[in-house]
C-alpha cells in the first residue's frame, strides 16, 4: 500500500473530526527538495469547504496526524503544503515486506480478466528488418511485457504483409537476375538475399523510364510502361489466380525471408505467440461490409463502392471496398480485428505498434469498428511512434540505403567491444565471458537509448553516445547492477535476517527506499500509456539515487554490523528492481563488467 493510500482515510478521519467535514479526494504530490518532508498534501483544495487560512488548517491537521498516526514523525507547513515527514519505521517495515519478492511491482494477472493483444513488427517478405523496424520491435514487446506486468494477460502477433506488388518486384527480380541463388549458395541471410533482388527490381526499372524518357515518353507514361513493371503486375495477377509456378516462387522466397527474421528476433531478444499472413487475411472484411449497410453504416455509392461518412467526427468519406468489389487495406483491417478476437475469444482490447505516418487511418479504422457495435473497439490503442534517423539522413529501402537491423546490432557489439577494451577492466574473462558480455553491453545501449525516448517523438541515433559508460545510458545502469553483485559477492557475512530495528536511517537510505517504492506505480503508469520511456527513467534515477547512496555512505566497510546488513540488503533489492525493469525493457544486466 502506497503512502498515499495509507494517510487518505487518516487525512480524511482528520478533517471530519476538526471539521465536521467530509472530503472525497486527497491530493498529494512529491515534497520539493528544499523542504524537509516525504510527502506533501496540498491544502488549497479544502479551503473551498473549510473557512480557515492554509497555515492554520494545515498545522491543524498536522498535529492530529502526529498523534494519531504511528507512521507521520512530524511535519511543516509551506503556504498551502503540507510537508509530512514519515517515521524510519515505515520504510524499514516497508522494506522487510518486499526484501524477498523477487517480483516486487509484478502483478499476477487474473486469468478471468480479458486479454489484450499487442501487435508489433509486422515486415514485408521483400527486404530484411532495419532500424525503423528495431524501434517498433522494441517497443511493442516492452509495452506488452509491461502490460503483462501491470496484471493483464497478453498475447504478442504480428501480420506479415506477404502479397502485393512489391513483393512480386523481389520474385520477378530474382526470376530474371537470380540465376538459381539461393541462401545456403551465396551465404546470405534469407530475407537479405530476397532484399538484395529488391534493389535490382528498382535498378532495372529505372533504366527502363530512362530508355522512354529518352524516346519521347514523359515520366508518367514512362512508369506505367517499362516492360517490368508490367510483368511485375501480370505476376501479381498470377498469383491471385493461384498459377501453380508463380505460388511455388512465392512460398520458397517467403520462407528464406521468414528464417532470416527468426533469426534478426532471435538476436534482437523479441518473440510472438501467433502470426498472422496478409496473403490470408487480406479478403477478410468483405462480409462486414454487408453488416455495416445493412446497419446503416456504411452506404453505397452510384458505381457501386462503399464508404462511410465520418465528416460529423471531424474526419472525412472513407472508402471500405472499390466499385469492382475489391477491398482496400481499411476492409482488410477491419476484418484482420474480427477475426482475432474469433481466434481468441478472451482479447478484450488490441494495441497496434504502428508509426505516426498512419495516425489518420488508426482513427478511422477504431471509429469503424465502433460503429459496428464491437464492444471490445473501445480498447483499442495505437501505438503511435516517431521515426529514427541517423546522422546520414533518411532511409530508403528500394535505393539500398537502409541501415540494416542485423547490421546495426553487430555494430553496437563492435563498439561495446572496443570501448570495453579501451577500458581495460577484463583481463580475467575468457573469450566466450567477453563476447557474451559485448552482446549484453551492445544490446542494451540500443534498446535502451530507443526506449528512454517517449514514443512519440522522433529520436537521432547516435550508435556511440549510446554505448557511453556515464549519464542516462543501458551500460552506465548496466554497470552498476554489475557493482552491486560484486559487493554482494564480497559479503562474507550472513545478512539474510529480517531486521526490525535500525536506530535511525541514513538520509540516503531513506531516499533509496523511496525510490524503490515508487516502482509498482511506474509499472502501472507506463502499462497505462503504453510507454517504455518511464520505465527506463525511474530505472535511471533509482541508479542516480544509489550512487548517491554508495557515494556517501559505507557499505562493507561499516563497522556497526546492523547498518552494515541493512545496507547490503538495500543494495540487493536496488539490483533485483534494476533487473526487473530492465527485463520489462527486453534488456539483459551481466554480473561482472
Amino acid at each position: 500500500m502506497s503512502l498515499s493510500q495509507i494517510l487518505t482515510p487518516s487525512i480524511q478521519k482528520a478533517i471530519q473530526a476538526l471539521f465536521d467535514v467530509t472530503v472525497d479526494k486527497i491530493e498529494f504530490q512529491t515534497t520539493r527538495k528544499e523542504f524537509e518532508g516525504d510527502i506533501t498534501m496540498v491544502i488549497f483544495p479544502l479551503l473551498k469547504v473549510i473557512k480557515s487560512n492554509p497555515a492554520e488548517l494545515g498545522n491543524k491537521i498536522g498535529d492530529y496526524l502526529v498523534e494519531n498516526v504511528e507512521e507521520v514523525a512530524r511535519f511543516n507547513v509551506v503556504s498551502g503544503f503540507l510537508n509530512i515527514v514519515i517515521a524510519d519505521s515505515y520504510y524499514l517495515n516497508f522494506f522487510n515486506e518486499i526484501k524477498d519478492n523477487t517480483k516486487f511491482g509484478y502483478v499476477t494477472p487474473n486469468p478471468d480478466d480479458k486479454a489484450i493483444m499487442v501487435e508489433y513488427s509486422s515486415p514485408n517478405t521483400n527486404k530484411p528488418l532495419h532500424l525503423g523496424h528495431v524501434r517498433n520491435n522494441l517497443l511493442g514487446y516492452s509495452v506488452a511485457e509491461i502490460i503483462k506486468a501491470s496484471g493483464k494477460k497478453v498475447y504478442k502477433t504480428q501480420i506479415i504483409n506477404d502479397r502485393g506488388i512489391h513483393i512480386c518486384k523481389s520474385m520477378l527480380a530474382w526470376e530474371k537476375f537470380g540465376k538459381g541463388e539461393t541462401p545456403e549458395s551465396s551465404d546470405l541471410k534469407g530475407d537479405k538475399l530476397v532484399g538484395k533482388y529488391y534493389v535490382e527490381f528498382d535498378k532495372a526499372y529505372k533504366a527502363e523510364i530512362s530508355q522512354l524518357m529518352d524516346s519521347g515518353k514523359t515520366e508518367e507514361e514512362a512508369k506505367k510502361q517499362a516492360p517490368i513493371i508490367i510483368e511485375a503486375q501480370d505476376m501479381l495477377k498470377k498469383w491471385e489466380a493461384g498459377d501453380e509456378k508463380v505460388i511455388t516462387l512465392w512460398k520458397m522466397m517467403n520462407q528464406w525471408v521468414y528464417d532470416g527474421f527468426a533469426t534478426t528476433y532471435t538476436n534482437l531478444g523479441v518473440n510472438f505467440d501467433k502470426y498472422y499472413y496478409e496473403s490470408n487475411t487480406y479478403l477478410l472484411g468483405k462480409d462486414v461490409v454487408q453488416v455495416g449497410l445493412d446497419k446503416g453504416v456504411f452506404e453505397k455509392d452510384p458505381d457501386g463502392s462503399v464508404w462511410i461518412d465520418l465528416t460529423d467526427e471531424g474526419l472525412d468519406r472513407k472508402i471500405v471496398l472499390r466499385s469492382d468489389g475489391t477491398a482496400v487495406y481499411m476492409t482488410q483491417d477491419i476484418g484482420t480485428a474480427i477475426q482475432r478476437v474469433k481466434d481468441m475469444p478472451d482479447v478484450g482490447g488490441m494495441v497496434y505498434t504502428v508509426g505516426n505516418e498512419q495516425d489518420y487511418h488508426f482513427k478511422v479504422l477504431f471509429l469503424i469498428l465502433k460503429k459496428l457495435g464491437f464492444d471490445w473497439a473501445s480498447s483499442l490503442y495505437h501505438l503511435s511512434y516517431g521515426m529514427v534517423d541517423l546522422p546520414s539522413g533518411k532511409m530508403k529501402s528500394r535505393e539500398g540505403t537502409v541501415v540494416d537491423a542485423d547490421d546495426l546490432m553487430q555494430d553496437m557489439t563492435d563498439t561495446a567491444k572496443q570501448i570495453s577494451e579501451d577500458l581495460g577492466k577484463l583481463d580475467s574473462y575468457s573469450d566466450e565471458e567477453k563476447a557474451k558480455l559485448y552482446k549484453t553491453i551492445g544490446l542494451g545501449a540500443l534498446k535502451y537509448y530507443i526506449l528512454k525516448v517517449d514514443p512519440k517523438k522522433r529520436i537521432l541515433f547516435n550508435p556511440e553516445e549510446s554505448v557511453d559508460f556515464a549519464g542516462n545510458t543501458g551500460p552506465f545502469i548496466q554497470y552498476t547492477y554489475a557493482r552491486i553483485q560484486s559487493i554482494i559477492r564480497k559479503a562474507d557475512f550472513d545478512y539474510n535476517v529480517i531486521l526490525r530495528e535500525v536506530e535511525v536511517l541514513h538520509e540516503k537510505e531513506k531516499e533509496l527506499v523511496k525510490q524503490i517504492e515508487l516502482f509498482p506505480e511506474v509499472i502501472q503508469n507506463a502499462a497505462q500509456n503504453h510507454s517504455p520511456a518511464l520505465i527506463a527513467n525511474y530505472t535511471y534515477d533509482l541508479v542516480k539515487e544509489y550512487n548517491s547512496f554508495y557515494q556517501s555512505v559505507h557499505i562493507l566497510g561499516e563497522i556497526d554490523l546492523t547498518k552494515k546488513i541493512f545496507r547490503v540488503q538495500l543494495s540487493q533489492k536496488v539490483a533485483e528492481v534494476i533487473k526487473s525493469a530492465f527485463t520489462l525493457l527486453g534488456i539483459e544486466v551481466p554480473e561482472r563488467m
